[in-house]
């Protein structure tokens, strides 16, 4: 599970509610511990008599080595010949340790309690009640099906927004570098040069040079745009009509409005997927867009 989650959601199962970490993709992790108080006031106990079975064991093993390269197999080898004796005890917090699983985590605080990938979490529900499973895969369901509706709502209201905003970039291009000389063809060429100047300080690529990748993909680059990519267009277009009001040449608003691209992503988004914009300094230097102005 990531170490940075991002929200804390809540499923209600024949009137039990469920704990999830949830991610905003499959990768949600359920709570066991509230799983288990449908059988018992005593979940931990519940949870150590699940985990110490054969089957389960074979199972978590299983799926850490799918899912997990850094699954201590030889670990978990001893753990599967221990089982299925009277003596052999486990933990979560052992079987973690151990084989340095990532299926299963265990959390302190205030949301704390035994969590699993939803995956074993519904193995988990089996075992418990099969009934109770059923209740549970349906109000999951229930929430990533409203989770899906907000995403894709969050993402249209944001488009529209960044085609309503480039209005305002497009008068200031208007008065600013559009001159009445300028044959129709011409104005054309400074209109998607000035676009993809927002294009390669975001994206890192023209918009020519996303079709010629994704040549399959019906729309544009921005319509493949995530939410987060989407708000900084946003403020990158009033910016950059700002920047062409004040007359500073391309190649030094497209430097400014990369690093605004880069700093405001990181205020939504982790380091990792920053790093996803890639160096752009072949693409910026010696001039502007392609070497043209």
């Amino acid at each position: 599970m990531p170490k940075d989650k991002i929200f804390k959601a809540t499923i209600n199962a024949k009137g039990k509610e469920i704990a999830i970490f949830s991610t905003g993709n499959d990768d949600d992790y359920i709570s066991l511990t509230d799983i288990a108080k449908y059988k018992s006031n005593e979940p931990n106990d519940v949870i150590r008599n699940w985990i110490r079975s054969k089957d389960t064991i074979e199972f978590l093993g299983l799926w850490e080595q799918i899912n997990n390269p850094n699954f201590k197999p030889i670990e978990f080898d001893g753990f599967k010949n221990e089982a299925g004796r009277n003596s052999f005890v486990l933990s979560p917090q052992k079987w973690i340790e151990t084989t340095n699983a990532s299926g299963i985590i265990s959390k302190s605080g205030r949301y704390g309690g035994t969590y699993a990938h939803k995956d074993i979490a519904f193995e988990f529900a089996s075992w418990v009640s099969p009934e109770f499973k059923l209740y549970i895969i349906k109000d999951y369901q229930r929430l990533k099906t409203d989770e899906n509706s907000k995403l894709s709502l969050e993402w249209n209201v944001n488009r529209v927004l960044a085609k309503i905003n480039y209005k305002i970039h497009t008068d200031a291009i208007k008065e600013t570098l559009v001159s009445n000389n300028l044959t129709a063809q011409q104005i054309g060429i400074t209109y998607a040069s000035e676009a993809d100047v927002l294009n390669v300080a975001l994206f890192g690529k023209t918009a020519k040079e996303w079709r010629d990748e994704n040549s399959e993909l019906k729309g544009n680059i921005r319509d493949y745009a995530t939410i987060e990519q989407l708000i900084v267009m946003v403020n990158l277009e009033n910016m950059n009509a700002n920047f062409i009001r004040q007359g500073l040449a391309q190649h030094e608003r497209l430097l400014e409005l990369n690093k605004i691209a880069r700093t405001q992503l990181k205020s939504l988004l982790n380091n990792k997927t920053v790093k996803k914009l890639g160096d752009l300094k072949p693409k910026i230097t010696g001039g502007a867009i392609n070497g043209k102005e």
